[in-house]
């Protein structure tokens, strides 16, 4: 006799999908519920797709932090990742060549496993000068082409400096901000769950 494990069609159409980042992602000021990770699924759940997104965001991250946290959040249900890192960077003015050194090694490291990713870009702070904005900004799409990454050129779009879409610390988007991104990144997301589904 065969035995033959029997997996349901919703457990095989589930997707995981890790939501790697810094406040931006954990949803910094706000409620779980209206947080990025939450809102996106949410989304995506409206949209007939069976999906997990996990919030794998920390507060005052790095892209270094992403890095060294990888490997213990790839657990073996991870499907995708979506990785919005480097905000803390620019806000420190850290050496754009280490941001994009850290943003490679992770996603080298994501296809190294196969797993689909989108990669969300952020933009230096004026304050910083036009050499270094020219330097940060322009790593984000040229390691998404590199790594054939989906990609979303700001992940602020539409949000920075709105004041009435933003919490009063004006860097953090409120409930409101946050539906507007998920609502800019919801065909992106769906992109990434095919992809995932077709791995």
């Amino acid at each position: 006799m065969v035995l033959c494990a029997v997996v349901s069609p919703a457990r095989a159409d589930e997707v995981t999908i890790l939501a790697l980042g810094d406040s931006l992602t954990a949803g910094l000021g706000l409620d779980q519920a209206d947080a990025f990770p939450a809102q996106l699924e949410t989304a995506l759940r409206d949209a007939g797709h069976t999906v997990t997104v996990v919030n794998a965001g920390v507060s005052g991250d790095t892209s270094a932090g992403g890095r060294s946290r990888l490997e213990w959040l790839l657990t073996p249900e991870i499907d995708a990742v979506i990785v919005e890192l480097g905000a803390n960077d620019g806000l420190r003015g850290l050496d754009p060549g280490e941001t994009r050194a850290n943003l490679e090694w992770i996603l080298a490291a994501l296809k190294q496993r196969g797993l689909p990713v989108l990669l969300t870009g952020m933009q230096a702070p004026p304050n910083l000068g036009q050499d270094y904005g020219r330097e940060f900004n322009a790593l984000y799409p040229d390691l998404a082409q590199r790594y054939g990454a989906l990609f979303d050129p700001f992940y602020l779009e539409g949000v920075a400096a709105d004041p009435a879409l933003n919490q009063p610390d004006g860097i953090h988007p409120n409930a409101q901000g946050v539906a507007i991104i998920v609502n800019r990144l919801k065909l992106k997301g769906i992109e990434l769950l095919v992809r995932a589904k077709h791995n």
